[in-house]
């Protein structure tokens, strides 16, 4: 395509032809200076065509990125021939799901020209982008638009410089804001202990004062006499059960939508590295957009399993049932688990789960988890306001308030059934779904 002298040189030809055709002197240096720029056009387009590309780009840039955690990028140009174009413009194709804060523009443009390339023929190229999006991501190629000797013309090349790779969730953003004790991210999770029956024996101690007359280990203590007779009374220490079971139950389509999801995945790929880190074994499924199922899996090296699987995992705006998803549950598991159901339920639900939620609460504990439906709160309380309501806002507070205390009905009812139910906001759901998790293995529920 024509580069900017190209115009220069043609409006500056154009107003030498408009004054040649009012004066005849002028008239034949006009036609000297058309017969000595064609060939000069044609020669500088040539020698530019077939010797001007000589250039190769390879892209330096890791596999495996982090959701938001910003990555250096490195583009390796390098020469081929003896010609050099006079400028180098190059534009890297980086994905959409990829942002680059230091240029506005989609394809990321570097200015070069030939005399910044080193002895050995290298050009090194660095800039920062930033994965937005969970997912594949393809880097499509690199372009260069060149700049002919004489800055006549310019021509656009391809490279088809691929890079392609994986983008996972960010475990630190995961971790962000969680109000635990401990560091989940190093595994300093709490470790919960309970002195009582029904859980694993850890180690047997000293009896100290407020524990339970049940929890005495009498043999031990017969073999612990003082010299002067007095018995030395000894209790049986007892921690959570391991090796229990945790399955997942992600909804993945109109209910909740994208901000939702990815919260809820966060917490769900959280809550099973803490699971892990406890010894027990972690399942999990979605429902919706992805019906998906991943066997229960034991040990550190499952959660490598859960990431490549889950990684590119989103929601729809597709239907989805919650009563499919827990049927198909009943039919893989073949043990006692604790099945974390993760969804936005309403009324409806009440009578569609009515059938199979009797049947999973005997065989094994089910938490049903929410998310707060904050603009129905805002429209049931509006707070108080001078100004008077119309008809219709009257109507739509009234509609709000009642879809909040049929829903509230409904947990109610399933609270009493012996449902666990948690209700929270995208913001805390991690620490709140690690913090139920966490009691309920205190409770010995399991």
């Amino acid at each position: 395509m024509p580069d900017k002298a190209f115009f220069i040189f043609t409006l500056l030809y154009l107003i030498l032809g408009c004054a040649a055709f009012f004066f005849n002197d002028i008239l034949f240096i006009w036609f000297l200076a058309g017969a000595g720029l064609i060939p000069v056009l044609l020669t500088d387009l040539l020698v530019f065509v077939f010797l001007g590309d000589r250039l190769s780009a390879q892209r330096k840039i890791p596999s495996f990125l982090a959701q938001g955690e910003p990555v250096q990028v490195k583009l390796y140009i390098r020469r081929c021939g003896f010609l050099l174009p006079l400028s180098i413009r190059i534009f890297d194709l980086y994905p959409d799901s990829m942002s680059v804060n230091m240029f506005p523009a989609k394809l990321c443009p570097q200015r070069s020209d030939r005399k910044n390339f080193n002895k050995s023929g290298a050009l090194i190229f660095e800039y920062t982008i930033i994965p937005e999006e969970r997912g594949p991501w393809v880097f499509s190629g690199t372009e260069f638009m060149l700049s002919s000797f004489l800055r006549l013309w310019r021509l656009r090349v391809t490279h088809d410089n691929f890079s392609r790779g994986r983008t996972y969730p960010n475990f630190k953003l995961m971790t962000r804001g969680i109000d635990l004790k401990g560091n989940p991210e190093k595994g300093e999770v709490k470790h919960i202990r309970k002195r009582g029956h029904g859980l694993e024996f850890e180690s047997l101690r000293d009896y100290q004062e407020g524990d339970s007359i049940r929890s005495i280990d009498w043999r031990a203590t017969s073999r612990n006499r003082f010299l002067d007779g007095r018995t030395k009374l000894i209790v049986r220490n007892y921690q959570e059960e391991q090796d229990q079971q945790i399955l997942f139950i992600i909804d993945s389509g109109y209910r909740l939508p994208d901000n939702q999801f990815d919260s809820a995945l966060n917490a769900m790929l959280l809550l099973s590295y803490v699971a892990l880190k406890h010894g027990d074994s972690v399942a999990a499924a979605s429902f919706g957009s992805r019906d998906l199922w991943i066997p229960p899996r034991k040990g550190m090296s499952a959660y490598t399993g859960l990431m490549n699987a889950l990684f590119d995992l989103h929601s729809a705006p597709v239907p989805s049932s919650p009563f499919s998803a827990m049927e198909n549950a009943l039919n893989h598991l073949h043990r006692r688990s604790f099945i974390i159901l993760i969804s936005n339920f309403r009324e409806e639900d009440g009578e569609s789960l009515s059938w199979i939620l009797p049947r999973i609460n005997q065989r094994h504990l089910l938490l049903m988890v929410s998310f707060r439906e904050n603009k129905a709160e805002k429209l049931a309380f509006p707070g108080e306001s001078k100004k008077e309501k119309t008809d219709e806002e009257v109507l739509e507070t009234a509609a709000a308030y009642s879809y909040l205390v049929n829903r509230r009905r409904l947990y109610g009812k399933w609270e009493h059934s012996g449902l666990l139910i948690l209700e929270t906001s995208p913001a805390q759901i991690s620490s709140a779904l690690i913090n139920k998790y966490l009691s309920v293995k205190k409770s010995g529920k399991l």
